[in-house]
């Protein structure tokens, strides 16, 4: 087991997109909304310290690939995760970009945004180099889908070479039994398991 400490510590917030968390989004998980509060707590402590925060996207489209046979929202005419495509969605006013980080969670200038086209993070990316540059060791994962991109981000940063702890209370699943079951497996063999409080309460100890 490691000891969670904040100098070596970087937040990885995964896919808070338009098309993921708003209401009525194609590829909407609805408890991602139920995170929202609790991220921005780690925001706000991750922020105050100055430590790196990495937001990731998911990005779809235009030409097909195998992410379609398993997504079909990906495909036109819905076009899920496109750059360039704008939407409405029921709960709030105004068209976003699809792709784009939720308003709530918006990052602040100089707060990476790494675009990914599977569902690791760690996949064909700048993570890795990132991550090294800013002198990190552990990365705390939030966001969604927690059986699917939060897993894989987990599990890639095991295999990088990264402690990883995933924030039980900041990630969400339109499937509980999925995600009670990847995270069981993640604690197991992959990294730490907590709740917010506890993650920021070992760090300040």
């Amino acid at each position: 087991m490691f000891q969670l400490r904040p100098d070596s510590a970087a937040l990885i917030v995964v896919d808070m997109q338009n098309d993921f968390v708003r209401v009525g989004a194609p590829l909407e998980v609805p408890d991602a909304r139920e995170t929202i509060d609790v991220h921005r707590e780690l925001l706000g402590w991750f922020r105050e310290r100055q430590r790196p925060i990495i937001f990731t996207r998911f990005i779809a489209g235009p030409s097909p690939t195998l992410m379609w046979k398993w997504s079909p929202e990906i495909a036109p005419p819905v076009c899920a995760c496109w750059s360039g495509v704008k939407r409405s969605y029921a709960d709030i006013e105004g068209e976003r970009d699809c792709v784009a980080i939720i308003d709530e969670l918006a990052p602040l200038p100089g707060e990476d945004q790494l675009d990914k086209y599977g569902y690791s993070a760690f996949h064909r990316t700048r993570l890795t180099d990132l991550l090294h540059a800013h002198g990190v060791d552990t990365v705390v994962i939030t966001g969604t889908v927690t059986q699917l991109c939060v897993e894989d981000t987990a599990r890639g940063a095991f295999h990088e070479g990264f402690q990883a702890v995933v924030i039980a209370d900041a990630v969400s699943s339109y499937a509980p039994e999925l995600q009670r079951a990847s995270l069981q497996t993640l604690a197991m063999k992959y990294g730490r398991v907590m709740t917010a409080q506890d993650a920021m309460r070992e760090m300040e100890a």
